[in-house]
């Protein structure tokens, strides 16, 4: 990847392909889905399109692998970030880094508008900050959600409430929070900053929904069998002029061949073991344990007697249950309780930092998953037909975790403790073997076997993801032809 004064990392397209810029936020779980979409705009709708990335965070220099060469990629300048306060919260250092980077998107786009007809503006959802740029340059602008229509939902929700309220006046969601699809949210399993009107980026988050209403649209990494209530109320709130349309065009799961190398030694070990009988366990690139946790994990899996697949990464020492930028140079096998490799030596597999996923769910000895209910790996899980033991950790986890397991049903969670938030190992046993062997457990694996079937039918030629993102392509195509 170069800055976009070098140019991109894909040969320049022909004038005649109508070009596509897709804005991407830093983190593997924005670029993964959004890479994906790309590839689909170029080998299926005939656009070109450029993935443009910002510069200055330690965790946003490289892209992942896997991006397709089909697609350009390219950096904007790095811009001055270090007067921030120190504390700032992540979120809120992501979108100043946006904001001061717009002059820099400016001059990008008016050069590839100037020699190409330039089809959309796609930015990532915390980009919201473009979108007065696509007005200014007169072109579609689409926010990709690389989550689920519930978390749009919650955005709109919030907007919506206020509406009326005076300026400088903060309302809280109300408890609970009904979602549409027999779902209700308590408080706490809000992303954090939509759990309390006067926290530091509550003003900030209704800044940007308020602008989100200004886009011509949403391309959500959703499918329309695992939301369909919501997508039936976008739809009727489309109908009737309440907020932009809301498109369900995934699920984005890179293929097996877009995984790092390296994982042979992983794949060899999974070829030995019996047909779904490996629990795997991993919590993202971001999620963090603490050190407590860690321990009470090993226990509970080493008690479950089950066959296990650990990704393991180094604790969280300061209590945080995300470590983006975290650097595992450290072993973190070493924070494993004394003796656990060698009690679970044959039926268990500990790695450290990281495992090809994909590969892993795919495989046909994996028969659960314990995860952190980010996203991606939910619809990675579901793509598989894995179960999962809910484990949310951070952002909008929690939220995820309660669609998996409430609406869903493809999901069984844990009950912490609640002096400290601790899920003990007797449940850590319980939960895995619930859902290997259980009663429960038998007919959570069916939903999940069910979900498969309906994420593989979402990308078949008549599928419903399919013909949501052929509408999309119609209407950039009608825009160029005839104007805006």
């Amino acid at each position: 990847m170069e800055s976009f004064m070098n140019a991109g990392s894909a040969p320049a397209p022909s004038a005649a392909r109508p070009h596509v810029v897709l804005l991407a936020s830093p983190g593997a779980g924005h670029l993964i889905p959004l890479a994906e979409l790309a590839r689909r705009l170029v080998e299926h709708h005939g656009f070109a399109a450029t993935i443009v990335t910002f510069s200055g965070l330690s965790d946003s220099e490289a892209l992942p692998s896997g991006i397709p060469t089909s697609v350009s990629t390219v950096a904007l300048p790095a811009v001055k970030i270090d007067d921030l306060p120190a504390d700032a919260l992540r979120g809120s250092v992501l979108v100043e880094l946006i904001h001061r980077s717009l002059p820099s998107l400016s001059t990008f786009l008016r050069s590839i508008g100037s020699t190409t007809p330039l089809a959309a503006l796609v930015p990532d959802f915390l980009c919201s900050a473009a979108l007065p740029l696509a007005v200014e340059l007169g072109v579609p602008c689409y926010v990709f959600i690389p989550s689920s229509l519930t978390m749009i939902y919650l955005m709109r929700r919030v907007v919506e409430l206020h509406d009326d309220a005076a300026p400088g006046e903060y309302r809280d969601l109300p408890e609970p929070l009904e979602i549409p699809g027999v779902l209700s949210l308590r408080r706490a399993d809000l992303p954090v900053p939509y759990r309390d009107c006067n926290g530091p980026a509550y003003a900030q988050l209704l800044r940007g929904g308020r602008r989100y209403r200004r886009a011509d649209g949403f391309l959500t990494n959703t499918f329309y069998e695992m939301e369909p209530a919501m997508a039936e109320e976008f739809r009727q709130a489309a109908e009737q002029g309440a907020f932009p349309p809301a498109f369900p065009v995934g699920p984005f799961v890179r293929s097996n061949s877009d995984e790092e190398t390296g994982a042979s030694a992983i794949l060899e070990w999974l070829d030995s073991q019996p047909t779904r009988s490996v629990v795997y366990v991993a919590f993202g690139s971001g999620g963090a344990l603490s050190a407590e946790q860690t321990v009470e994990l090993a226990a509970g899996l080493e008690a479950s007697r089950q066959r296990f697949l650990w990704v393991v990464r180094m604790p969280s020492l300061d209590g945080r249950t995300c470590a983006f930028g975290a650097r595992d140079d450290d072993d973190p096998l070493a924070w494993l309780p004394e003796g656990f490799l060698e009690r679970t030596r044959g039926r268990g597999l500990a790695v450290p930092a990281w495992a090809p996923q994909v590969r892993v769910l795919s495989h046909p000895a994996t028969a659960i998953f314990v995860s952190h209910c980010g996203w991606n790996s939910a619809l990675e899980s579901a793509a598989s037909g894995v179960p999962m033991v809910a484990w949310p950790l951070y952002a909008e986890q929690r939220m995820n975790a309660a669609l998996l397991e409430g609406t869903l049903g493809v999901a069984l969670r844990p009950r912490a403790r609640e002096d400290g938030g601790v899920v003990a190992r007797e449940e850590v046993a319980a939960a895995v073997n619930e859902l290997m062997e259980g009663e429960s457990g038998r007919a959570v694996r069916r939903r999940a076997e069910d979900l498969q079937r309906a994420a593989a039918r979402a990308w078949s030629p008549d599928g419903s993801s399919r013909r949501a993102l052929e509408d999309v392509a119609a209407k950039w195509k009608a825009a160029l032809g005839g104007g805006r």
